[in-house]
């Protein structure tokens, strides 16, 4: 599934060729909060042991990204990003079961900026791409929230998307603040009924410079 994952998103990364060897990007990070929705905030499952219910809290972040312009209304920015989000697995008459997941993603995006100032990476923008997304989801008891046990981790390699939207605040040359807040899905190894995770569905709103 991690060669499949890359293989889906290399040829987003190949078309962007001839901007990245023509352009000089600008480069940024940010801090990020991500808020599970969907069946990753919350999923009741029916088994062996009654009604198991799966929550996951908001977790925290980083991001990495080189925004290459285009043209005037138009950037393809690499964007290397890690979160991780801890939960409970509960059940009547059962102990808790402490959860965590954590995510690290390979992506490529377009951003659109309306005004047309994506050289300056200045004003609103519109955003929307892949990721490679290699994840894991680990389960463990005891009072030390963050101990697992390696043997209940499962790792996964799928393909992710996202769509959102951001700005950059600050003068046309120099460092800039930016906020983004974006939604990401999982597309693909997403079958529950075929033992896979739930689709890691979260709003990610990222705040960092730009330079």
């Amino acid at each position: 599934m991690r060669r499949a994952a890359i293989l889906l998103i290399l040829p987003l990364l190949l078309a962007s060729g001839q901007a990245l060897r023509a352009q000089s990007p600008h480069l940024g990070f940010s801090v990020d909060l991500t808020i599970p929705t969907g069946d990753f905030a919350s999923k009741t499952y029916l088994t062996t042991l009654g009604h198991e219910k799966e929550t996951y809290d908001i977790g925290l972040g980083g991001s990495f990204t080189a925004s290459f312009p285009m043209d005037r209304n138009l950037a393809f920015r690499l964007d290397l990003s890690g979160s991780s989000e801890t939960g409970v697995n509960r059940a009547a008459g059962y102990s808790d079961i402490n959860l965590r997941h954590s995510l690290f993603s390979v992506g490529g995006d377009l951003q659109i900026f309306p005004q047309g100032t994506a050289f300056r990476h200045r004003g609103f923008y519109f955003v929307a791409g892949l990721s490679a997304d290699f994840e894991q989801f680990s389960r463990g008891y005891g009072n030390d929230f963050y101990y697992y046990n390696d043997s209940s981790s499962t790792s996964k390699s799928r393909l992710g998307g996202k769509v959102g939207i951001g700005h950059s605040f600050g003068f046309d040359a120099g460092r800039k603040f930016t906020v983004e807040a974006t939604y990401h899905t999982t597309l693909t190894s997403k079958d529950v009924n075929a033992g896979d995770p739930p689709s890691t569905d979260f709003l990610k709103l990222g705040f960092g410079l730009v330079f």
